[in-house]
């Protein structure tokens, strides 16, 4: 095999493992995406959650019926 060979498959590798870098860091960025929708999904339920939460301790207290 000739130097120009190997450099040509070189370059071709090179070239392969270029694009497949670009397309995992697209990946990533559409996933880093779709955590940070998540998190601030889960920061607003979590915030719901409080909230309700909170109500359920102002409600009126839990009496015996009056048959007891």
């Amino acid at each position: 095999m000739s130097d120009a060979d190997r450099i040509t498959r070189l370059e071709e590798t090179v070239a392969h493992q270029a694009r497949t870098i670009e397309e995992l860091s697209d990946q990533l960025a559409g996933q880093w995406k779709v955590n940070e929708q998540m998190r601030s999904r889960l920061d607003a339920l979590i915030e719901r959650f409080l909230t309700l939460e909170e109500q359920a301790r102002e409600a009126a207290p839990v009496t015996r019926p009056p048959h007891y």
